[in-house]
């Protein structure tokens, strides 16, 4: 309950700043260099989390993981609603990012450590959950903005939520003994973290996270400045988007395991690259491709950590948590560069950055695929397929 509620918390949060972006920028006269830049810093509190976060829920255990997660969502949404200069905005979605890199560590932790069979599905499922909180908060925002509250009140209305996950685990047991996690290992670490496979995997995660990350981040406002549509119009697509992620992920748990995680993540990347080339270059009448390229995008994350942990090496938190790391990084240099392109060329060619990160996506997946028959030729089993 715990897991599902934080990664609840963790779709709402991360994405409040799609749709109150437009309000946030008009208000403090940044530009999007800018926006974005404060966006980036989200993104490099979540690469720092993940990362020693990974090595705390091997040693201390999930729930001060996501005890902390809690802390750090709290304080950092208190001072994000409350500061207006650019480094005080930064400083604070920083530390904002350390609470959902500390959920992204601590709830797919928490799968793989509770469910040995099925990861897949189970992680998907967990997935849902960020799913409908990504979903709702378009819809809620929204709301708030177009009855003239401002975009800090959205923030503020926001910390309740945050204040009921760090309660939650204060208080609650964990299910198993913490004994049951093994030992600390540098030397297994490296040598398990940084082969050629984890590279590509590495590689992936970062590129998927900066396509999702920068459509949910500029979706918004590229239909109001692009396309000319209203702040509720804008904002149902982007609800529509995390819909169709949540949709995706919910159908995706049911036969993850039959396709295999491989084949499934690439029959996806081709599909998400079909769907936004029509968004982006079709007709008016086909945008809505645009928010369906989340049904394809749904299952990559959490079939991707399902894959990695199905490597069955030591230290499996901390590398979940290098994993989680890069995609961090793909989340803060996706709405940058998306940020830092429009200023130069325009968003409308700068969003088209989304399908780059698609393109490169696939790359990833083939260069697995290859490793995976290699070995299923020698006679191996196929490792993460």
């Amino acid at each position: 309950m715990g897991g599902f509620y934080a990664f609840f918390i963790f779709g709402f949060v991360d994405n409040l700043k799609g749709p109150t972006l437009p309000a946030l920028l008009r208000d403090l006269n940044f530009s999007y260099s800018e926006g974005g830049a404060v966006l980036f810093s989200a993104y490099i509190g979540f690469m720092v989390a993940t990362l020693l976060t990974g090595v705390l829920a091997d040693a201390a255990g999930i729930k001060i993981v996501l005890l902390l997660a809690g802390l750090c969502l709290t304080v950092g949404l208190t001072a994000f609603s409350l500061v207006s200069s650019f480094w005080l905005l930064a400083a604070a979605l920083f530390v904002v990012g350390l609470g959902l890199g500390s959920i992204e560590v601590g709830g797919n932790g928490l799968i793989v450590d509770l469910h040995q069979a099925n990861r897949g599905r189970y992680l998907n499922l967990l997935a849902v959950f960020h799913g409908v909180g990504a979903f709702i908060v378009p819809l809620y925002a929204a709301q708030l903005l177009s009855t003239d509250f401002s975009w800090r009140q959205v923030y503020q209305f926001s910390i309740f939520l945050t204040v009921v996950l760090a309660s939650f685990f204060a208080v609650v047991k964990y299910p198993r003994a913490a004994s049951s996690r093994e030992g600390m290992n540098l030397r297994t670490l490296f040598t398990a973290g940084f082969t050629r496979r984890m590279t590509w995997y590495y590689l992936f995660v970062a590129v998927y996270v900066a396509a999702e990350i920068g459509v949910a981040s500029w979706i918004v406002q590229y239909l109001q400045q692009v396309k000319g549509y209203s702040i509720g119009v804008s904002s149902l697509y982007l609800s529509l988007f995390f819909a169709a992620i949540m949709v995706g992920r919910l159908a995706g748990s049911f036969f993850v395991e039959r396709i295999g995680y491989l084949t499934l993540m690439l029959t996806a990347t081709v599909a998400s690259i079909i769907s936004l080339s029509i968004g982006l270059f079709g007709p008016p009448t086909l945008i809505f491709f645009i928010p369906l390229t989340g049904l394809f995008f749904s299952i990559m994350f959490p079939t991707a950590t399902a894959s990695v942990s199905a490597l069955q090496v030591a230290n499996m938190g901390a590398i979940l948590g290098v994993l989680f790391t890069f995609g961090g990084l793909g989340g803060a240099l996706g709405p940058w560069l998306i940020g830092v392109a429009a200023d130069a060329v325009g968003l409308e060619l700068a969003f088209a950055l989304t399908l780059l990160f698609c393109v490169l996506m696939l790359g990833a997946l083939l260069m697995l695929r290859q490793m995976a028959r290699a070995e299923s030729q020698v006679g191996a089993p196929p490792v993460g397929e």
